[in-house]
């Protein structure tokens, strides 16, 4: 028996036919820094909920990788309350890809 191997767009939304890929994967990778931030400084949920002015239920939505009811302008103050500066750069595409948007972590924060 062949198995098939099918390439990814690189958006793994996409490829599972969620609507608005590109603004989930965008919430993901800012969602999943958050975590990392809150797991770095070892805060409870209760104690990040208290930074971030969110319930502790809420955080805990954050931190199994919930994304509904968090809009990317929703989750941009959350970083804020964390002490990261958002700086989006607009900017015209190179090539004849489709449009895309990146989300780059200037310090990103492994854990």
């Amino acid at each position: 028996m062949t198995e098939k191997m099918i390439r990814g767009s690189g958006n793994v939304f996409a490829d599972l036919g969620f609507d608005h890929p590109e603004e989930m994967e965008t919430k993901a990778k800012l969602v999943s820094q958050i975590n990392a931030i809150i797991k770095k400084r070892k805060l409870t949920q209760k104690e990040a909920g208290a930074i971030l002015r969110l319930t502790q239920s809420r955080v805990s939505d954050l931190a199994r990788g919930g994304l509904s009811g968090f809009s990317v302008d929703r989750l941009f103050p959350l970083l804020n309350k964390l002490d990261r500066e958002i700086e989006i750069i607009v900017k015209r595409k190179k090539s004849r890809r489709p449009v895309t948007t990146t989300v780059t972590f200037a310090d990103h924060i492994s854990v």
